[in-house]
């Protein structure tokens, strides 16, 4: 169930590894490969959600220049990593529990016996924490891939609070620049 005010994502076609980090770091981001522009702008509309897209031609459709749906305009060339710090600052996100990277679905925390039949025997000797998507069913546990994760997490907070007082939160959302 989505928090109130809290925004949620609808990424285009090529933004499904932004979509992704969008997840770790705690937002509802939706994203499907193969959706056409009117299906993901309907998506978003339907869904209230802010459309994420560097597609200039998107920006015309008149929903989004009237603000009845909400988008956010990526700077084009940027890399994936300055894409997430761009929408973080854009819309002075917080980072907050990780949702599942796979489904989007919602992590909860599972004891290491609930788990032990799909983590690896080496993981489950060292791992102290595990999470099961209630959408899909996946298990994370907090291994090197998940270390790294939180190492990019922790360094967007930074970011955040560093440039906070210079920086408004309303980015781009609605505009074309």
């Amino acid at each position: 169930m989505p928090v109130p005010n809290e925004p949620r994502f609808a990424c285009d076609a090529m933004c499904g590894g932004l979509a992704r980090w969008l997840r770790t770091i705690g937002y509802d981001a939706t994203y499907l490969a193969d959706i056409d522009d009117a299906e993901l702008v309907e998506h978003a509309r339907r869904e209230g959600r802010v459309l994420i897209s560097a597609d200039g031609r998107l920006f015309e459709r008149r929903v989004i220049t009237s603000g009845e749906v909400r988008a956010l305009r990526l700077p084009r060339g940027l890399k994936l990593r300055r894409q997430l710090e761009w929408v973080v600052l854009a819309m002075g996100l917080e980072v907050g529990p990780p949702r599942c990277t796979a489904c989007n679905g919602t992590l909860s925390p599972v004891r290491r016996d609930e788990v032990q039949h799909v983590v690896p025997a080496r993981s489950l000797v060292w791992a102290d924490e595990f999470y099961r998507c209630q959408s899909c069913g996946k298990t994370f546990w907090n291994g090197t891939h998940w270390m790294r994760m939180q190492q990019e997490r922790e360094r967007l907070g930074k970011l955040l609070r560093d440039t906070r007082p210079a920086h408004d939160g309303k980015g781009e959302v609605g505009s074309e620049t």
